[in-house]
């Protein structure tokens, strides 16, 4: 992802005012009888985002522009904030180093990725999370913080945390963190109605997730 990802983010005034969330893939055969075999075509789920709701100005439409134009359609990636789902914990709450569970320590091993889980009682989805916000991870061991730096670092363009001294074997290791989802623009053309923009109408700009 690193040659055709650009680290930055969708302007965020835009994002805010935008629509979508997760996609699956399912498929549902129905027998004679009347029941259902289903099957998931994917792993994981996928996001998809309109950020045209979000466009209120001639001013915000030149950014968007500005930033399609600089992201050469859809090759390069960049970052996007889903205002539903960026922190570890719900919107609403600061990150702690205890929110999600992101591996067991074995005594060897030092690099572990971040991850968020969605459930809890019949089958989590654990989502790796590979664009934290730089700055914002907080990891513990054992429910014991560990220090930035000295104790841990975090690459803001992988999620992938290094600890300077493995953790022991049979320990808990989590972490709290703020984090954008990796997207690319899903068309290569911004198809824009001046004349209905003028009047209230909203330009779609189709976004979906890259898949990591």
């Amino acid at each position: 992802m690193a040659s055709d990802f650009h680290e930055v983010r969708f302007p965020l005034d835009i994002s805010l005012g935008s629509r979508g969330g997760p996609v699956r893939r399912t498929d549902i055969v129905t027998l004679a009888s009347g029941r259902e075999h289903r099957n998931s075509r994917w792993a994981g789920s996928r996001r998809r985002f309109d950020a045209g709701l979000g466009v209120r100005t001639l001013d915000a439409l030149h950014a968007v522009i500005a930033f399609f134009e600089e992201r050469r359609g859809r090759l390069y990636g960049f970052r996007f904030r889903d205002r539903t789902d960026w922190r570890s914990g719900p919107p609403s709450k600061e990150p702690t180093p205890l929110d999600q569970r992101i591996g067991t320590g074995n005594g060897a091993e030092r690099n572990f990725q971040l991850a968020k889980s969605y459930g809890s009682s019949f089958a989590p989805y654990s989502r790796p999370i590979v664009k934290p916000v730089g700055g914002t991870v907080r990891v513990a061991v054992n429910g014991i913080e560990q220090p930035v730096g000295s104790g841990f670092n975090c690459d803001p363009a992988t999620g992938i945390v290094a600890f300077t001294a493995a953790p022991p074997a049979g320990a808990v290791v989590t972490a709290g963190f703020a984090f954008d989802v990796p997207v690319r623009f899903d068309t290569d053309e911004l198809d824009i109605d001046l004349s209905t923009f003028d009047a209230g109408g909203i330009p779609q700009i189709p976004l979906i997730e890259i898949v990591p």
